[in-house]
């Protein structure tokens, strides 16, 4: 039998009106005066297309499904172990042994400014190659957070040579050397080997993107002395957007935990991150962000076929006949044609997405993926 305080607290809950929150709920309802968009009382639709720019690609029915695994949280136990498979996934796609490797919680551009916050200090000098978009965009992130910025600077499609390069470290003694692996705005994908050996000799750490090339095109970051090396999900690795696998080898991890001030971003300090992927030796994992959960899940995916398609390649011995970026081709346009009105035409008639170039190379070339890559 229960307690006869109990069964008096009972009773007086009873008693009490509990229309009172039917009420309060009636009174919020009839204050809304902005009503519900049509398009949200509409299911959701998205055509089917084929994706032939630089990214995003068509993604694999495997790492669509991937996707739409439950969601669990992003500090559960579950959630470190596959976060510590995409460590050991994206060492093997960058060939790595750098501990201080993981996956950004953002597109290619967060990985871009965490590279820099964390390793450059305001009025420290940066060089910045600059032969397409993403150097341009590297040297105004660098100029924002206040660094001396001097740039390199080839038209689009063009590359340096390492003799320009080190002549220009020689003169501006940067801490950080920016290059593009993968132009995608261009078609380019720039030579490498040389150019990490260069800046050890000038004391500066070698930054290289490669986005667009990442999987595409043979790129080793150790054998190739990079000191920071990213990519993003949405390219060559056939991933949705939405994160961005970054490395940094001891050098960059000694500059950017010996700084004399913090990085401008809490959200990408180095500090943190490094707890949050486990590398950082503590015992313990401090909450700092919340993960893109699935992200996680279809980068894991996409990094496992990576995994086993690429078993059987001998990066060493694959060589590239020019320069040209294996994953995304660009036609020069003819003249007197409009390229805006030739991609338009191909979306409607055919619902394939090309594109017309970007930042400098916008009208002078038309871009294409030439790697169904996963899919």
């Amino acid at each position: 039998m229960l307690p006869k305080a109990l069964l008096s607290r009972g009773a007086a809950l009873a008693a009490l009106d509990l229309s009172l929150p039917v009420r309060t709920a009636q009174r919020a309802a009839s204050s809304v005066t902005i009503p519900p968009p049509a398009c949200m009382l509409q299911p959701l639709e998205v055509p089917t297309r084929y994706l032939f720019g630089p990214g995003p690609s068509n993604v694999s029915p495997r790492v669509l499904a991937a996707g739409g695994r439950p969601i669990i949280g992003h500090l559960h136990p579950e959630m470190y172990q596959i976060m510590n498979d995409i460590k050991k996934g994206i060492q093997y796609a960058f060939q790595t042994s750098n501990n201080m490797t993981l996956s950004m919680s953002g597109s290619g551009h967060t990985a871009m400014e965490c590279a820099v916050f964390n390793t450059v200090e305001p009025g420290e000098s940066v060089l910045v190659s600059i032969n397409g978009v993403w150097g341009e965009r590297v040297a105004e992130i660098a100029e924002r957070m206040g660094g001396k910025v001097h740039t390199l600077v080839k038209s689009p499609g063009g590359h340096f040579t390492n003799e320009e390069i080190e002549k220009a470290l020689a003169k501006h003694k940067p801490v950080l050397f920016f290059l593009t692996h993968g132009e995608s705005s261009a078609g380019l994908v720039h030579p490498i080997d040389g150019i990490g050996d260069l800046c050890r000799k000038h004391n500066c750490l070698f930054l290289v993107d490669s986005v667009a090339s990442l999987g595409a095109a043979p790129l080793l970051m150790d054998q190739q002395n990079i000191d920071i090396l990213y990519t993003g999900s949405q390219k060559a690795l056939n991933a949705p957007p939405g994160t961005a696998p970054i490395s940094f080898n001891d050098r960059a991890c000694h500059k950017m935990f010996n700084r004399k001030t913090k990085p401008v971003s809490y959200l990408l300090d180095m500090t943190h991150l490094s707890n949050y992927w486990g590398n950082d030796g503590k015992p313990a994992r401090d909450y700092h962000h919340t993960g893109p959960v699935s992200g996680f899940f279809t980068l894991r995916e996409s990094l496992a076929i990576l995994a086993e398609k690429a078993t059987s390649l001998k990066y060493a011995n694959i060589s590239l006949k020019d320069l040209r970026l294996p994953s995304v081709t660009t036609i020069a346009i003819p003249e007197g044609y409009n390229w805006r009105e030739l991609l338009t035409y191909m979306m409607k008639h055919h619902q394939m997405e090309m594109t017309g170039g970007l930042g400098p190379s916008i009208g002078m070339v038309r871009k294409y993926s030439t790697a169904e890559k996963q899919s």
